[in-house]
């Protein structure tokens, strides 16, 4: 069973426990199953977090705050995700938020109702688990350079 969820797609430690415990094979039976194939390198939740840092940072433009709390939710120790989250710098946080506004705002008009477009693009932030203030400064940012370039 666990060898057939990990073809799908990587899991950790925990879900594959969570699993076997939900299908009522024994704790015993599990740990043994799990240390097996942690031995032979298919379950190993460092290299999880960092794949999954890299992939939902990139792909869906979540915060550090976001992942982490999705890396808890997936059985995931605090240490692991303080170490797959070192490489992500407020920097690259800063970055990644910016490029999702940009987007945004390529496809949306500017118009006379810049409180809605703002309240819409700090909410979309919010969503992906960036802070507010860093929301907000990002969004007004790339307000006024988007009306900027449009003025040109």
């Amino acid at each position: 069973m666990c060898l057939r969820l990990l073809t799908a797609r990587s899991h950790t430690r925990a879900e594959l426990s969570g699993q076997l415990a939900k299908r009522g094979y024994p704790g015993d039976v599990s740990a043994r199953v799990l240390d097996r194939l942690a031995a032979a390198g298919l379950v190993d939740d460092a290299d999880f977090a960092e794949q999954w840092v890299r992939s939902r940072h990139a792909r869906a433009g979540k915060s550090k705050r976001a992942l982490a709390a999705e890396l808890h939710t997936k059985g995931v120790d605090k240490e692991t995700i303080n170490t797959a989250l070192a490489a992500l710098d407020a920097g690259a946080e800063r970055d990644r938020a910016e490029e999702l506004v940009r987007a945004k705002l390529r496809r949306d008009t500017l118009g006379a109702d810049d409180t809605r477009i703002t309240r819409r693009l700090v909410g979309m932030l919010a969503r992906r688990g960036y802070s507010q203030n860093l929301a907000c400064e990002v969004v007004l940012a790339e307000l006024n350079a988007e009306r900027e370039r449009r003025r040109v």
